[in-house]
């Protein structure tokens, strides 16, 4: 869902784990997301399809996404949270 227009439209997001990016238009930051989520109720009036939409939280805001099927939905969730978590090891 867009920010400032909130409509939905199709977005395409690339994952780049060696960058510890997660980029859309404007690039995200692995170390800025603060949590992603499944919140069907929350969401559910926003989207056409609430089972498969999920967030994004970063320091600044927060991204709605849906993806093409619940599957789908999960994979993105666990590479997002994968890629959010193993950033904290290059820290240490």
């Amino acid at each position: 869902m867009g920010g400032k227009i909130r409509t939905w439209k199709k977005r395409w997001f690339v994952f780049d784990r060696s960058k510890r990016t997660f980029s859309y238009y404007a690039v995200i930051y692995l170390q800025a997301i603060e949590e992603v989520y499944y919140d069907r109720l929350k969401n559910a009036n926003k989207s056409s399809n609430p089972l498969i939409t999920f967030s994004v939280k970063t320091h600044d805001r927060i991204y709605y996404m849906g993806a093409p099927s619940l599957e789908a939905m999960w994979i993105w969730m666990d590479v997002i949270v994968t890629g959010a978590e193993g950033y904290t090891h290059f820290l240490l």
